[in-house]
């Protein structure tokens, strides 16, 4: 009877989560492709291929948004069925959130200096 009741407490802890957590194919893909990733950046950098560093910069983010996607899929196994998809929940509330304390931010910052006084007019308040 004990063991009957260990069993049943132990598969209550798998919550519906029935897929394996990975093969060494997969693995290996992620890896292939997280070197890829970060290889291709580094040439671009070191050869100077794009004509300026905005470019360069913004075709950086762009590999690293797919790189963290990447590491999301084959490592972290994120996907909408683990975890009965909470996993996928939390990641979409904290990129929300992400992007509005950024925005805000930025909002913020860009604002600023049309909003603040104008230095000769702090000098004649003297």
């Amino acid at each position: 009877m004990i063991t009957d009741t260990h069993a049943a407490h132990a598969d209550d802890h798998h919550h519906g989560d029935d897929h394996a957590h990975g093969t060494f194919s997969s693995y290996m893909l992620g890896f292939v492709l997280s070197v890829v990733l970060t290889a291709i950046p580094f040439w671009l950098v070191m050869s100077g291929a794009l004509p300026s560093k905005q470019i360069t910069a913004l075709v950086i983010m762009a590999f690293a948004v797919v790189q963290i996607v990447v590491h999301m899929i084959y490592f972290l196994h994120m996907n909408t069925k683990s975890e009965n998809g909470w996993t996928m929940m939390a990641l979409i509330f904290t990129v929300v959130m992400v992007v509005i304390a950024l925005s805000g931010s930025l909002w913020v910052m860009s604002h600023l200096n049309s909003n603040m006084m104008p230095m000769h007019e702090m000098t004649g308040m003297k």
